[in-house]
C-alpha cells in the first residue's frame, strides 16, 4: 500500500511539474535571471507549494500515526550549520547553472531528454561522493 501512494505522490507531483512549467529548465532560468524578462511564475508555484506544506506540517504534526506507513519521519533539527550553509550553496548553483533540481530531472530523464539524463547521472554521482566522503570520515 506504502508503495502505490509513493508512486501516485509521484505522479501527481511529476504532473504538476509539467503542468506548471517547471520542468523546463529555460523557465526556471527565466525565473533566475532577473536582469531580463523575468519570470515569476516559479514564485507563485514556490509559494503554493509553501502553504500546502506549511498547512500538511502542521496536521502531520498532531498526529499520532501517518495515515499511509507505521511511523511519523519528520524533521527535528533546527540547527543552521556549515553543512546545511554549503549543501544549500551547492544546491543553488547547480540550480542556477542547469535551471533543474531534483524533481523536474527526473521528470525529463522519464521523458528521455538529454539534460534529465546529464543531470540525473552528475546527481547520482553527487551522492556517491557524498557518501563516499561520509564513509572515509567515520
Amino acid at each position: 500500500m506504502n508503495n502505490l501512494v509513493s508512486l501516485l505522490a509521484g505522479l501527481i507531483f511529476g504532473i504538476g511539474l509539467i503542468v506548471s512549467g517547471m520542468a523546463d529548465p529555460a523557465k526556471v532560468l527565466s525565473f533566475l535571471d532577473i536582469t531580463r524578462l523575468w519570470d515569476p511564475a516559479l514564485a507563485f508555484v514556490m509559494g503554493g507549494a509553501i502553504g500546502v506544506g506549511f498547512f500538511a506540517f502542521r496536521s502531520a504534526k498532531k498526529r499520532a500515526r501517518p495515515v499511509c506507513a507505521t511511523e511519523m519521519h519528520l524533521p527535528t533539527s533546527q540547527q543552521i550549520d556549515q553543512r546545511l550553509i554549503g549543501g544549500s550553496v551547492l544546491f543553488g548553483i547547480g540550480w542556477g547553472l542547469a535551471g533543474i533540481c531534483p524533481g523536474p530531472g527526473l521528470v525529463l530523464l522519464g521523458a528521455g531528454i538529454g539534460q534529465g539524463v546529464v543531470f540525473v547521472a552528475a546527481m547520482i554521482a553527487g551522492m556517491l561522493v557524498y557518501q563516499w566522503l561520509e564513509n572515509r570520515g567515520k
